[in-house]
């Protein structure tokens, strides 16, 4: 038997179809063939048998959404990470998605998974200190996200389907490193904190010996001075409220 393809129907209407004909599904995994009756010589009529209308399948080119299970990769770096996304796909080319792929929606979720974890490769999950230019996977999650849609397109595309949107939904390092990297975020976030402190206390400490000098409050040497300034720095970037102590003699 020699099955030809005639055409999709994309559009409402009304249209005849050739009843001694049959109808061909990949994805239904059967032949749905028409219903119609034969009158014979001696007046009987013979009903052809027709196919279980649980058979049939439309191709719907309706906006769906496909989420992809999270997982495990390794970023530039080697980190372990793991990462989730989430896809708006519709079939654009019904004609495609029967005939050129054996699955459409496997093979889109497949396709989906190897862009993914390819991706996820080429940049690391965050920026160091001295690279804070490059993209990072949290950091430029709308740009990766794009250059995901782009290839996935590229890769499903002879299957006739089209990409609207990718997104990443869940991105978190892996378990076996999340204490020692949520430790070095610790860390960064300290430093930086100690560093606005310190730039703050000598800010005040050069304001405080500059108002004494010019108004003449007192007049301090050198050695003095020093010692000011060592006291109003412990005073100012100490983790804990200092205990005020008082002198009742001379200073010299």
């Amino acid at each position: 038997m020699i099955s030809l393809y005639f055409l999709t129907i994309k559009k409402d209407g009304y249209y005849f179809v050739n009843p001694f004909a049959s109808e061909f599904n990949p994805t239904s995994g059967g032949v749905v063939q028409q219903s119609f009756e034969i009158t014979v010589g001696s007046g009987e009529i013979v009903k052809s048998p027709a196919v279980s209308q649980s058979t049939r399948k439309k191709i719907s080119t309706k906006t769906q959404t496909l989420r992809n299970d999270k997982q495990k990769v390794n970023d530039v770096l080697g980190n372990p990470i793991i990462i989730g996304s989430v896809v708006i796909w519709r079939v654009a080319e019904p004609t495609k998605a029967v005939f050129n792929v054996e699955n459409y929606k496997e093979f889109l979720s497949i396709q989906c998974d190897s862009v993914i974890r390819n991706i996820a490769r080429m940049y690391p999950y965050d920026n160091m200190e001295d690279e804070a230019d490059e993209k990072s996977l949290r950091g430029s999650s709308q740009e990766i996200a794009e250059s995901m849609r782009k290839e996935l397109q590229e890769k499903v595309i002879e299957a006739g389907l089209e990409i609207k949107e990718v997104r990443i939904t869940n991105l978190a390092y892996s378990d076996e490193i999340a204490a020692a990297m949520l430790q070095r975020q610790q860390a960064v976030a300290i430093i930086a904190a100690r560093q606005k402190i310190v730039e703050g206390a000598v800010s005040m400490v050069k304001m405080a010996i500059d108002q004494l000098g010019e108004e003449e409050i007192v007049v301090l040497d050198e050695e003095r001075k020093a010692a000011m300034v060592s006291n109003l720095l412990v005073v100012l970037c100490g983790n804990k409220d200092a205990q005020p102590i008082v002198n009742s003699g001379s200073i010299y």
